[in-house]
């Protein structure tokens, strides 16, 4: 079954062990934070809700599936790039209570809204042998001590930089942005560097802006919500991080094209040689290490954890997990679809094709998977260090806040100092209506 857009009107816009695969009918039940049932019954075909994925490992999950399940076929529903578009467009189908969306893949922040709404159903955790993943995982996918949505990948934050060009330059990669700034300035006087700029990261106004000044600020030693949920990003250290970037931008470190880059423009510009370093997931280490000729970069690039203020920076908690619709029909599939595609094997089967961080501590350490992928060690150290974006049921309110005031900075349409002010007052409004 190919992967698809569907024309829908509402659809524009983790575990069990090798032995253990071959699934049967396991129907069951669980419940709710208010005690209601949510009975995971029927059978029958279901769909998958997803962002693009250009490597094609979710899709030959989907295939396996679906060859093995005839009368249980999965379709998968293909959502827009954006993840804000993603969001909106399946916080759209759960207002509207419809049954179009089954298994839907959510970012790790999304949770707590999705769960908080009951636009998704909580997970019997006892099919699901989550002890067995990264803790960390598994807690993005809880909301109010109860299991919602199943890891399907992590994801931390890394540093790709070119070290055929670093090696040239006598430099090393770097631990804190002043470092950075001295490696591109050593770089970028090669003669092989020409018309190279420094260094980019997501800066488009969408959740990857969120997400990069977030990790600006913890890697300033600041947070954006203190321990009991109140906003703090009028401060010396989110004054740092978000002067940080300005700074870039207005010193051309940064290059002028980035404030439209998301991951995917970012990956495009790095690989086709026009970045020392680039700030972006893991997922892209394969793209940028095809030898079929598309990739300026293979074997002539490293990785490291970002780089902060005084030290190695602070990465934030990446990463997607599947969740059921409360309003899908044919949940007894969507469970044992969910089981089957975050099984050990196909974790396995998906790292070869697509770099996607497994939820498996062992894969990290594995010496024949490290050999072939070598920055898991390297990013079992970001995700072990990674900080949570803020868990609210307002995250759409809150992360659009965040991206107006920090794109507004780096724009030249507000001070930064003002920027912050303006965003402490607004965070602070929305917290106390929750």
């Amino acid at each position: 079954m190919k992967q698809r857009r569907s024309n829908r009107p509402f659809a524009v816009t983790a575990i069990v062990s090798i032995g253990a695969l071959a699934l049967t009918g396991c129907s069951s039940a669980a419940s709710s934070e208010s005690g209601d049932p949510q009975s995971f019954e029927g059978r029958g075909p279901i769909t998958y809700v997803s962002s693009p994925d250009s490597s094609g490992a979710a899709q030959e999950t989907i295939d396996a599936w679906n060859a093995e399940h005839p009368d249980e076929q999965v379709e998968w529903i293909e959502l827009p790039l954006d993840a804000d578009q993603q969001r909106q467009q399946m916080v759209q189908n759960a207002q509207l209570e419809s049954d179009t969306y089954t298994v839907l893949n959510l970012d790790v922040v999304w949770t707590s809204e999705f769960a908080a709404n009951r636009w998704i159903a909580p997970l019997p955790e006892d099919e699901l042998p989550v002890a067995e993943m990264i803790p960390a995982t598994v807690e993005a996918g809880t909301y109010a001590d109860q299991l919602f949505a199943a890891p399907y990948y992590t994801d931390g934050a890394l540093l790709y930089g070119r070290s055929d060009l670093l090696d040239a330059a006598g430099v090393q990669m770097p631990q804190t942005w002043d470092e950075m700034q001295a490696a591109c300035d050593a770089v970028l006087a090669l003669p092989e560097a020409e018309g190279m700029s420094c260094y980019a990261g997501q800066f488009d106004k969408n959740e990857g802006l969120t997400v990069n000044f977030s990790e600006a600020v913890t890697s300033a030693g600041g947070t954006l919500f203190t321990e009991d949920g109140q906003p703090s990003v009028d401060t010396p250290e989110a004054l740092t991080a978000l002067n940080f970037l300005v700074d870039g931008f207005e010193s051309g470190m940064i290059p002028e094209k980035a404030i439209t880059f998301q991951e995917e423009q970012g990956r495009q510009a790095f690989q086709s040689g026009d970045l020392v370093f680039l700030r972006n997931w893991p997922y892209i280490y394969n793209p940028l290490s095809a030898e079929d000729g598309s990739s300026e970069v293979a074997g002539k690039f490293e990785v490291a954890p970002i780089p902060g203020l005084e030290s190695t920076g602070v990465s934030t908690l990446g990463g997607r997990n599947l969740a059921v619709s409360t309003f899908a029909e044919n949940k007894a599939t969507a469970l044992d679809f969910i089981d089957f595609f975050v099984s050990r094997e196909q974790e396995g089967q998906r790292l070869e094709l697509s770099s996607r961080a497994p939820v498996y501590g062992e894969y990290f350490e594995d010496d024949d998977v490290v050999s072939s992928l070598p920055y898991l060690p390297t990013l079992l150290g970001s995700i072990e260090s990674a900080q949570p974006r803020p868990k609210t049921v307002q995250y759409g309110q809150t992360t659009a806040a965040i991206q107006d005031a920090v794109y507004a900075a780096i724009t030249g349409e507000q001070s930064p100092e003002d920027a912050l002010a303006e965003l402490q007052v607004l965070l602070t409004s929305q917290t106390a209506s929750q």
